[in-house]
């Protein structure tokens, strides 16, 4: 599976955007998709994942709890991020990945693959 993260851009404090992730490949629906970001000199954090049913369950970084919201479309192998009271610390480039490990351990950056281009968000104050 490959995926491309896409929608990032500019956007003020407060205000919201919405990515996609498509990804190729027959099976997306076996893996459950996974946010990532990356800010300038910091290393890469999880913000959310979905299970691979979709509606099941979620996980989301603490510091994006009440603010973003991942959902997928399986029959359009599309994973989103929608991203809402956007906060300057939110700038970052944005991944999206898959993972197949145990849906408690779905926030380890380490256990995902299919990595892509991500897309960058800036949020400015």
């Amino acid at each position: 599976v490959q995926l491309q993260a896409f929608g990032g851009g500019l956007v003020q404090a407060g205000g919201c955007l919405r990515l996609s992730c498509a990804a190729s490949g027959r099976t997306f629906r076996n893996f459950h998709g996974g946010w990532f970001r990356q800010a300038p000199g910091k290393e890469r954090e999880f913000v959310a994942a979905v299970n691979r049913n979709g509606y099941a369950s979620t996980q989301y970084a603490d510091s994006v709890k009440g603010r973003f919201t991942i959902s997928r479309d399986n029959a359009k192998n599309t994973v989103y991020l929608q991203m809402n009271s956007l906060k300057p610390e939110d700038t970052a480039v944005y991944y999206c990945a898959v993972t197949q490990i145990l849906w408690a351990y779905a926030d380890d950056e380490r256990q995902y693959f299919g990595w892509g281009q991500g897309t960058q968000v800036t949020v400015s104050s």
